[in-house]
């Protein structure tokens, strides 16, 4: 008898072990920072990372709000990994302009969000992408038998 693994079951198991990632499309016009908090902590409690699920939610927050300000107006992307040891989140936005890949607004709010990111974080920061940039944050994530990082499940 053949039985066949439902198509989650598959793509778990095509990852390499302990790797895990999750891409979610945040349509312009949607309330995106929120939408992104709430798949952020869902992945956290589904994968078990033991991370803090308070400062995941607020810097996810604040890179989608900033990408949503200083993007192209356009679809968002949010980007999860989690290997054993980091917690990455990635958002991509369409802001290129001429030459230019940076953020289209240059005053002193145009880093915002990523200024929180990089001062609590293991590491952030931004990369160009062939539809624009995504910016980042990386937490990292306690070696097995350590104490989380203080956050408690919502």
């Amino acid at each position: 008898m053949v039985t066949q693994a439902s198509p989650g079951a598959a793509a778990e198991t095509a990852s390499p072990p302990g790797l895990r990632h999750r891409r979610v499309r945040l349509a312009a016009g949607e309330p995106a920072a929120a939408r992104a908090v709430a798949v952020v902590r869902a992945v956290l409690e589904e994968w078990h990372v033991p991370v803090d699920y308070s400062l995941a939610a607020v810097l996810v927050s604040d890179l989608v709000i900033n990408a949503a300000v200083n993007g192209a107006g356009e679809d968002l992307v949010l980007s999860v990994r989690c290997t054993g040891s980091r917690f990455r989140v990635e958002v991509h936005d369409a802001s290129v302009r001429g030459d230019s890949w940076e953020a289209a607004e240059t005053g002193p709010d145009a880093e915002r969000g990523l200024l929180l990111a990089a001062a609590r974080a293991a590491e952030s920061g931004h990369y160009r992408t062939p539809l624009g940039r995504a910016v980042f944050y990386v937490l990292a994530c306690p070696p097995p038998g350590a104490a989380p990082g203080g956050g408690q499940a919502p």
